[in-house]
């Protein structure tokens, strides 16, 4: 029974990992500091930005701007410059193209 539950939790957080982002004003304030590519092979995340928060599923690349911090899953930052960046992203025209381009980088997002 223990087991159960124990793999249940894992699944339900698993899949409760949204990306409702909020950006700040400050770098310090910030959970990972973004930059925006020009060009999509560029980016280490392409991104969607969704309309509604329940869109936001999973650490795929679909991205809901929330209107205050507390309700988001990770604050960012966008820097002016690639190399301030712990993550390159690239926003999509597309809900299907949102995808990680770059795997090693997936940890920033959860």
């Amino acid at each position: 029974m223990k087991k159960i539950v124990f793999i249940l939790l894992i699944v339900v957080s698993l899949n409760a990992v949204a990306q409702k982002v909020f950006s700040v004003d400050q770098a310090y304030q910030a959970d990972v500091k973004v930059f925006v590519t020009d060009q999509a092979y560029q980016a280490d995340l392409l991104v969607y930005k969704v309309d509604q928060n329940y869109q936001a599923k999973g650490n795929e690349g679909k991205w809901f701007f929330t209107d205050q911090a507390y309700q988001a899953d990770k604050k960012v930052f966008f820097v002016d410059q690639n190399y301030q960046a712990d993550l390159k992203i690239y926003f999509v025209d597309q809900n299907y193209q949102a995808k990680w381009n770059e795997k090693s980088k997936i940890h920033l997002m959860y």
